[in-house]
Order: C-alpha cells, then structure tokens, then sequence
C-alpha cells in the first residue's frame, strides 16, 4: 500500500520521491544549501558502515538543501568552501629556497585542494592556483 501511495504522489506532483532506506544517513533537521554539515544535523543508523560514512560527511558543505528525513549522499555534498569568488587572496609562489608572495583576486569559489583561477593583481594575469587555506593560495611550478 506504502508503495502504490507514492506512485500516486509522484503522479501528483510530478516529482520523485526519496525514501530513506534504514542503512542511509539522513537530515535530522532542514539544511541549507551551503551549509557546514555537523553531528547534530544528522541522524545515523549503529550499522558500522553508517557510522564510518557519518564521519566523512560531518564537516562537509551541502550542494543543494536537505529537509527532515531525507537521506543524505556524499555525492551531494563538498569540500566547505574557504575561498568566495571575487576575493582578494594571498598567493604564493615558490621555487626551491626562493617564495614570491602577492595579492591576487579569486575569479571562482574554492575549497582546501580545489584548483581555482586567480587574477594577480599586479600584473593582470590569470593563473590557476590550489586552494591551501582561508584566502590563501599556492601556485603549482
């Protein structure tokens, strides 16, 4: 009966439905788009193998929002961003002994390890960077 109900849901409202299986991890609460995923955002089963993925999604950032009881994959998910387009982030460059440091502007939003382009202030010119930390960036040589 559970199953015809949502096939006339679906047919209703002309959208899928996503059913939480009891090994998925799921929102405790709404989440937003963009947020921080915490603990206390969600709910996990004590199947061992939820409880190692409840550890690789806490800390992560939302793709898109999640409402109560809805299940939670890490392919929905990223790494939090700690770099928003258009800010002015510190670049480094580095060559053996020697580091040449400048003030760059980012072109994309960027998380730790995300390739980014930056625009260096000085010269104009765009190069593609790794975000290493908060407006922090280090050019691959």
């Amino acid at each position: 009966m559970k199953k015809f109900a949502g096939i006339i849901a679906m047919s209703i409202l002309g959208t899928s439905i996503e059913t939480a299986v009891a090994e998925d991890i799921v929102a405790a609460r709404n989440i937003r788009a963009g947020s921080v995923i915490s603990a206390a955002d969600i709910i996990t089963p004590d199947d061992r193998n939820a409880l190692r993925l409840a550890v690789d999604i806490i800390g992560m950032e939302a793709r898109r929002a999640f409402y109560k009881g809805q299940p939670i994959n890490q392919g929905e998910l990223r790494t939090p961003t700690l770099i928003k387009r258009n800010s002015i982030v510190q670049m480094q460059f580095a060559r053996g002994a020697m580091t040449i440091s400048a003030e760059g502007r980012a072109l994309e939003n960027g998380g730790l390890g995300d390739r980014i382009r930056v625009m260096n202030l000085g010269s104009k010119r765009i190069v593609t960077v790794v975000v290493t930390g908060a407006d922090s960036v280090r050019a691959n040589t």
